[in-house]
């Protein structure tokens, strides 16, 4: 018996044929889960106590921040670093998203990146809209999604013991804190009903669930590009609002190292940098990683599409044309 049984080594999984299979199962599930999500949307305005929505929000946006600040800033990016008491914590929120373990997440996101929108990319957005979004979750993997995978580093996921055991129970403490505690805490604190309970937390899973699928649907197709003209994802702040701050997601491609995922951080609909840095303040989260402004600056001017915006006159990132050509009526000499 090993002494640290998370230090063993990613399973390789077997070669799989081209034959794209569908898991009816997966199909059926996820049908039913938007067809009861509909109706906890109509209770949660007709019959819900307000508790019962307050409590769904405050999940969701726990939920979000498991999978942004956790499993996507920290682990699959490695963008900074966090302390055991922050690393227990973002994997308690993403198990409450249920957005699979933190270390397939991390895996497939990984792949994602190095081989964006090939047929390695385990959401490749060149098959179609509906299969970046959700499609995806619905057929066996890619041949050169497992193939490509099994040239990727993992050791540091499987060598981090929350994480390991996070995958060895997930099964068992995932319908616990993602759908019976939500479903049980309404009906027990405040009397709320168990329809009303149950629909308008699968409301809530749904939610989440879409809002991070839409980053690798919605934002690999609509927005400006203003670091990479070249890369399909967009800057996209619908998306951004959604997922606090996962939606700008050109520079988010153009610089995936960086803790912020955009160039403004927090001051541009970015509440998961602002966690961040309130974690970096008392000590939970540190080396924090960032592109510095002449990294952006280069990247800008040499593949961006001429969108990069500018808070107005005199920024840095204004053209000199604009400058020397400006109409400046009522000028006084200084």
């Amino acid at each position: 018996m090993k002494m640290f049984p998370w230090k063993t080594s990613p399973s390789r999984g077997t070669k799989k044929t081209a034959k794209s299979t569908r898991s009816w199962p997966m199909i059926i599930i996820y049908a039913y889960f938007h067809i009861v999500a509909v109706q906890g949307l109509y209770l949660a305005f007709t019959s819900a106590k307000i508790w019962t929505s307050l409590l769904v929000v405050f999940l969701y946006e726990v939920g979000i921040l498991g999978i942004t600040a956790g499993v996507h800033r920290l682990w699959s990016h490695r963008a900074y670093k966090a302390t055991w008491q922050l690393r227990l914590l973002l994997t308690a929120f993403q198990t409450i998203a249920f957005q699979n373990s933190v270390i397939d997440w991390a895996r497939d996101h990984r792949v994602h990146h190095k081989y964006n929108e090939t047929d390695g990319d385990p959401y490749n957005a060149r098959r179609g809209f509906f299969f970046s979004h959700i499609g995806w979750m619905f057929f066996r993997k890619h041949p050169d999604v497992i193939a490509k995978g099994r040239g990727i580093d993992f050791s540091d996921l499987y060598a981090d013991p929350i994480l390991f055991y996070q995958k060895k129970y997930y099964y068992y403490i995932m319908p616990i804190v993602c759908f019976l505690l939500p479903t049980y805490l309404p009906m027990y604190l405040w009397n709320e009903t168990f329809t009303n309970a149950f629909t308008i937390n699968i409301l809530r899973y749904i939610l989440t669930l879409n809002s991070t699928l839409a980053v690798n649907s919605v934002a690999h197709r609509w927005g400006s590009k203003p670091y990479d003209k070249f890369l399909n994802p967009s800057e996209n702040l619908s998306i951004s609002l959604l997922t606090l701050g996962e939606g700008w997601h050109n520079y988010h491609h153009a610089f995936p190292w960086d803790y912020r995922t955009a160039e403004l951080g927090k001051f541009s609909t970015n509440l998961t940098s602002v966690f961040i840095d309130l974690m970096a303040k008392i000590g939970w989260a540190y080396d924090l990683k960032s592109a510095s402004e002449e990294m952006i600056k280069k990247r800008v001017m040499r593949t961006g599409d001429g969108s990069h915006e500018i808070w107005g006159w005199g920024d840095k990132d204004q053209p000199k044309q604009e400058i020397t050509e400006a109409v400046i009526n009522h000028a006084k000499d200084e």
